[in-house]
């Protein structure tokens, strides 16, 4: 497998979760700005989508969407425990926790790093986002994980979303269980090595 990325954005899940799942894979690396592999390729011809990840499978097959990409690395190595058995509560609840996180978080973060963001929905989206930080804290209250008491594709992309902050500089000081969850999952050996296979650590 393949896995097209830019260092610390989104992609970097699946990255996370190929290194937790054990799984053989190669980095391609895209520079965003320019659609541009760092071979030289037009990445709209790779994914007309134009942003990563995006996952070549051993078939010859594209696949793209962070959460689309997660579920399947967990499914190719089920006894890594990185998602729940498909058809059981459990999975429909990752379920929900990888949609919450796309659409709640992911999508927040979004606007801010625009350039062109004004201070005005700069703070809309940082009072949107701690609303979410809100819920989050109460939900990992006495909890390790977001849920299951282990580590899923749900935490590896929570914390690949969170990891944003330190980019905008956005203090979670006021969010200590946070702070503590993210320190946590940077601790473990399959994300220090993917953070440093992408260059945002040494």
């Amino acid at each position: 497998m393949k896995l097209y990325f830019t260092p610390g954005a989104c992609s970097m899940a699946p990255h996370i979760a190929l290194r937790e799942a054990g799984l053989a894979y190669e980095l391609q690396k895209v520079d965003l700005s320019k659609h541009q592999t760092d071979t030289g390729e037009d990445y709209y011809k790779i994914n007309p989508k134009g942003y990563v990840p995006a996952l070549r499978l051993d078939n010859g097959e594209l696949l793209t969407e962070v959460a689309a990409i997660l579920q399947y690395v967990a499914d190719q190595k089920p006894a890594s425990g990185l998602s729940p058995t498909a058809g059981t509560m459990e999975h429909y609840r990752l379920i929900e926790w990888l949609n919450f996180i796309a659409s709640e978080i992911h999508k927040q973060f979004g606007p801010m790093f625009n350039p062109k963001i004004t201070p005005e929905w700069r703070q809309n989206q940082l009072n949107a986002l701690s609303r979410r930080f809100d819920y989050l804290s109460e939900r990992l209250a006495g909890n390790q994980y977001l849920f299951s008491g282990k580590f899923t594709i749900a935490d590896a992309y929570l914390f690949t979303v969170l990891n944003w902050t330190g980019f905008l500089d956005i203090d979670l000081g006021k969010w200590p269980k946070l702070k503590d969850y993210m320190a946590r999952i940077a601790a473990r050996p399959a994300v220090k090595e993917a953070m440093r296979e992408e260059g945002l650590v040494k």
